[in-house]
């Protein structure tokens, strides 16, 4: 065997070979692009802009998200100022009245800040007495009735 013909037998061989690998990395390559089609559901997009734009719904979810949660905590406030513990106590103010005619009213928040409304009935006349709360301290002090009036409305 000649010199020329080895030579060129070993390159027909590095050729099949090099043609082989090419056709097996063809192959594998083909199988990475199902498999991407596959994820990007059919779309021409490569991966990298893939997840580019799922950062960038990722990064508007979180917005809306932090949005909500501003919105949630404005909520909150407005609950939490809203006059939503309320009771009435009912009583005989003076002894011998009967019927419970008179009554103490609270109308407080989640603070104790509110208003107490007093009706106290007697037989000849009806009075009507407004006490402030502020954190659950009054500016005049509370009959008992009031207070217990105060305590149910917070109790609830």
């Amino acid at each position: 065997m000649t010199a020329e013909l080895a030579v060129a037998l070993a390159a027909a061989v590095a050729a099949a070979a090099a043609l082989a690998v090419c056709l097996w990395l063809w192959l594998r390559l083909r199988r990475v692009r199902d498999a991407q089609r596959v994820l990007l559901g059919g779309s021409k997009a490569d991966l990298v802009e893939f997840a580019v734009s799922l950062q960038g719904r990722i990064d508007d979810l979180h917005r809306a998200v932090d949005e909500i949660a501003a919105a949630l905590s404005r909520v909150d406030r407005r609950v939490d100022g809203a006059l939503t513990n309320t009771s009435v106590v009912r009583y005989d103010a003076y002894a011998g009245t009967g019927g419970h005619q008179s009554a103490s009213f609270a109308f407080l928040d989640a603070s104790r800040t509110g208003t107490i409304v007093t009706a106290i009935q007697g037989r000849d006349y009806a009075r009507l007495y407004v006490k402030e709360l502020e954190n659950g301290r009054a500016a005049i002090a509370l009959s008992p009735e009031e207070q217990e009036a105060v305590e149910r409305a917070m109790a609830r």
